[in-house]
């Protein structure tokens, strides 16, 4: 049997113990050190704690660093693993600033080390699912998407209870979470030409919007819409954060708000895949995304979202705030424009 590859993380918060969780359950690999400012966290969450990135890493020597802290500190932790020649894995956001993404890209690939984004939408089973449907290429060319997001933890007057600090961030649903569905449309239907988007903030106890509507258009010439907010509920609790239609020559399917997936042709519909998934964070997508990571870091393979190729995610995101400031759709860079920035 292969040894796991003994990985440490740092940032024992919310999402700090949603990846814990998820490498639990994971042969690959096993997280043997935490590090937090909050010594007592780091203690309950690995055999090893520590309240200083590079002490841990120069006594426990892992074979690789997850990164799951707030994105205003991923820069100087990721120059800390580089100098060290480790492999990262990085929650997203990359970082607050278009040039300190980039700057990260440079330290990693400077330094030739692996480097991942934690994207775990597009690892949510559905989406897999939906991506190997369409694969098979029954339903023909697609014609449109709409991915339609719901949460009501960002309502009243202390919203994101589970992580506050959202409250004060000057950019939220695009950045924090609508990302991830751009991220996830590439994924299904190919890189992006141009965004359209709409920004708006109904709760005025946060700083960010939390309301947005985007028209993304593909180099292929697809059209599709991102609608979400995070003030209504779609469904309790909805796996997915909501449900989404992708129609096409010959049907369409459509993601509940419960995760099933329905197939709809012009000769009726029945239900596709059923969503039996309990355990984990949104169908498991959390553990999915570290065992891709590991699995591809043992055998030297590349990984879906590098941190080279994330940039075009995240130049997406930005040109959607671009697009909101002037009134008009935004390019979003290619991955060759983005290589003469770096």
């Amino acid at each position: 049997m292969t040894t796991p590859l003994r990985g440490a993380l740092v940032g024992c918060g919310f999402f700090g113990q949603i990846h814990l969780e998820g490498w639990r359950r994971l042969d690959e690999a096993q997280i043997v050190a935490a590090c937090d400012t909050d010594l007592a966290k780091a203690s309950q969450s690995a055999p090893q704690a520590f309240d200083n990135l590079e002490r841990m890493l120069d006594e426990v020597k892992p074979d690789f660093l997850d990164i799951a802290t707030r994105p205003e500190l991923h820069v100087d932790m990721l120059r800390i693993a580089a100098a060290r020649k480790l492999p990262v894995i990085c929650q997203k956001p990359m970082a607050p600033r278009w040039d300190e993404c980039l700057e990260m890209v440079r330290i990693a690939e400077k330094a030739e080390i692996p480097f991942m984004i934690h994207e775990n939408w597009r690892w949510q089973p559905w989406y897999r699912v939906i991506a190997a449907e369409m694969a098979k290429e029954n339903l023909g060319a697609p014609v449109t998407y709409t991915f339609r997001t719901r949460k009501r933890d960002g309502a009243g007057t202390e919203p994101y209870l589970l992580q506050p600090y959202f409250r004060n961030m000057p950019r939220l649903l695009l950045f924090e979470t609508l990302v991830h569905h751009i991220d996830t449309s590439r994924f299904l239907f190919g890189e992006l030409d141009t965004v359209y988007a709409r920004l708006r903030r109904v709760n005025q106890t946060i700083q960010g919007e939390d309301q947005v509507l985007l028209i993304a258009s593909h180099q292929s010439g697809l059209n599709g819409v991102i609608d979400g907010n995070r003030f209504l509920d779609l469904a309790p609790d909805s796996p997915p954060l909501g449900d989404a239609l992708f129609e096409f020559e010959n049907g369409a399917l459509r993601l509940s708000a419960t995760g099933d997936i329905f197939r709809v042709t012009p000769t009726g519909g029945d239900l596709l895949w059923k969503n039996e998934v309990t355990s984990g964070y949104r169908g498991d997508s959390v553990r999915a995304t570290s065992q891709h990571f590991v699995r591809s870091l043992a055998a030297g393979l590349p990984f879906e979202t590098p941190g080279r190729d994330y940039l075009v995610t995240v130049a997406a995101v930005e040109a959607a705030y671009r697009s909101h400031e002037s009134g008009a759709a935004v390019r979003v860079p290619t991955p060759a424009d983005i290589a003469k920035d770096l």
